[in-house]
């Protein structure tokens, strides 16, 4: 004889990971919960007054330069491992979970370490390049310390000598950038033109020259390997091909570009950071005018980087503040400043996506979160649910003025506060005297131009 007998699972009626609170069943109809928007509008407020009290970016400030931090570079294949480069020649290599140094090399170059970038097919190998008219291929398998020696580095300033560089190739000028080619043992370096080396060669293997004096800076794309970027002292931006060897786009602004970032999820966009305080994004295909313009900073723009995803970027100015940008927008979403930092020449995002390290003048590397409420760690299914329901929240709500007031507002330095009603008031001014001649004018005396064209002066293709 058989007997059915009916039976329920306890995770039907029981919420995760307990036994003594019991799920809530609800009834979605709109019409049994009439104040469901008001009640949601509240939840908003009090998850951007959370956001706003829990936000706390620094992280820690890593000290050993004794000169102005110039160059950065972070490792892809170790993402606790990041390199520095200050104006007296020295180079050191930072563990970010330790903060402290696990490799150091005083007197790499003579001069100012102008560029840092790592070998992509080794994990420990990285180059160098300074105004001494040399650049250098380091290891850090020569001095790779135990964990009783890292303090000792990070504090001793012991003589480091016995570290030599495993090749060592010399130009005619002081160089002024480099950058790795993704697949290839090649790298690129400018001053007054770009240089392609192999490792493997002690000359140039190639030269590009599009009438420039000096170039600042040189980057490879990452995707479209045979494509590559630079800027100059004469306010250009150059696109060249490795396979033509020869400029591709000669794109002339109307103030100078200080640094380069290629997009690592869209190949043909790249950012600009400029001297009219302002970056701007562009599509290499099209550049006759901007994709974005990147406002808020209050001095000239030094250096731009792309966050791994290519949904955000972080730029450093000369106002002693770094910024966060996501690419839709043409405002930060947040800024971030110490009392005691100077101006910021570079910065970088992490390769997690989760921290941003920047350079300044006064010798230090900040550590800074890339979600300045965000904690990092471990968090419960229930815990997950709930931020992700604030953020949800937030998102839905963030047009109304409280939510949005909550969310925007900063507390900046005096300075810069006061720099940027200045500037505010300049920009309105001009505005209005353009519309006063453009109405007293006969029509398309003086046509329009937008944010995105009227810094751009000139476009040449070859």
């Amino acid at each position: 004889m058989k007997v059915k007998m009916l039976s329920k699972s306890s995770a039907d009626h029981v919420r995760e990971r307990t036994s003594d609170i019991n799920k809530v069943k609800r009834n979605l109809d709109p019409e049994l919960h009439p104040l469901e928007k008001p009640r949601e509008y509240t939840r908003a407020v009090r998850a951007a007054k959370l956001e706003r009290m829990f936000a706390k970016p620094f992280l820690a400030s890593l000290d050993g330069h004794i000169d102005g931090v110039y160059a950065l570079a972070k490792n892809p294949w170790k993402l606790d491992l990041m390199y520095s480069g200050s104006g007296d020649g020295e180079i050191r290599a930072w563990s970010l979970s330790n903060q402290a140094t696990i490799w150091r090399k005083a007197n790499a170059h003579q001069g100012l370490v102008s560029g840092i970038i790592v070998v992509p097919e080794t994990t420990n190998s990285f180059i160098s390049a300074g105004t001494d008219k040399t650049v250098k291929i380091w290891s850090l398998d020569q001095n790779e310390p135990s964990q009783n020696d890292i303090n000792q580095l990070n504090h001793n300033a012991s003589n480091t000598d016995h570290i030599l560089p495993v090749s060592v190739y010399s130009g005619k000028e002081a160089f002024l950038g480099i950058d790795h080619h993704r697949s290839n043992s090649q790298f690129a370096t400018c001053s007054s033109e770009v240089s392609i080396w192999d490792v493997n060669r002690s000359q140039p293997i190639l030269n590009l020259a599009y009438g420039c004096d000096t170039i600042n800076s040189v980057k490879l794309n990452q995707s479209e390997v045979n494509v590559l970027a630079s800027t100059g002292s004469d306010r250009t931006i150059v696109l060249y091909d490795l396979r033509m060897s020869t400029p591709i786009v000669k794109l002339t602004m109307s103030l100078k570009s200080n640094a380069l970032s290629w997009n690592p999820m869209e190949p043909f966009i790249f950012a600009a950071a400029n001297e009219d305080h302002n970056a701007y994004l562009f599509d290499m295909r099209k550049m006759d005018h901007a994709t974005n313009v990147l406002k808020d900073h209050v001095s000239a723009v030094m250096d731009v980087d792309f966050s791994p995803t290519g949904a955000e970027l972080v730029t450093s100015s000369y106002d002693r503040t770094i910024r966060i940008f996501n690419t839709a927008s043409g405002h930060s979403r947040d800024v971030y400043h110490t009392k005691r930092m100077q101006r910021v020449f570079t910065t970088k995002f992490s390769c997690d996506n989760k921290f941003i390290l920047s350079a300044s003048d006064d010798g230090n590397l900040r550590l800074w979160r890339a979600q300045a409420s965000q904690r990092v760690g471990s968090k419960s299914n229930r815990e997950r649910s709930k931020l992700e329901y604030m953020d949800t929240v937030k998102s839905k709500f963030s047009h109304l003025p409280q939510v949005r007031k909550i969310l925007r507002q900063r507390n900046l330095p005096r300075d810069i506060r006061k720099a940027t009603l200045t500037k505010r008031d300049m920009i309105a001014s001009r505005k209005t005297k353009e519309n006063n001649v453009r109405a007293h004018s006969k029509p398309g005396a003086v046509p329009f131009k937008s944010e995105r064209t009227k810094n751009i002066l000139n476009v040449t293709s070859k």
